[in-house]
């Protein structure tokens, strides 16, 4: 083999490894669906479809997060792991979602250990 075809394939191997991490560091956390989406209906954070991408819109505020297209997923994650440390609390096997005023607003049962790992790693509680 040349030099020249070592290089080209190194080039090609190299930009495809690249693009690979890209495309993993793009990808937000893997959550736990079930408890995920149950706590996710209290949530205050929603994503809004426009032109240019999505929007981060609190419901409460109705205030709108423009962040990048590569970035909003991220971003939201860190919104929802904000307001879950806030509003969220484990009491034995039952996630206690609480209001503004502190007052419990439902309980989720906590089905298995993966889901109770996900908790602690995402939300940190």
């Amino acid at each position: 083999m040349s030099v020249k075809k070592g290089l080209i394939f190194g080039l090609l191997f190299g930009f495809l490894v690249l693009g690979i991490l890209a495309m993993q560091r793009a990808t937000p956390q893997h959550k736990e669906e079930r408890i995920y989406k149950a706590i996710k209906l209290y949530s205050p954070y929603t994503l809004e479809k426009r032109i240019g991408g999505l929007t981060i819109v609190d419901k409460r505020t109705g205030e709108k997060e423009k962040p990048s297209a590569a970035e909003v997923l991220h971003r939201l994650d860190e919104v929802d792991k904000a307001w879950g440390k806030k509003h969220l609390v484990v009491k034995d096997n039952d996630v206690l979602v609480l209001g503004d005023n502190n007052q419990t607003v439902v309980k989720i049962f906590i089905e298995t250990e993966t889901e109770r790992v996900f908790l602690k790693s995402f939300y940190g509680i």
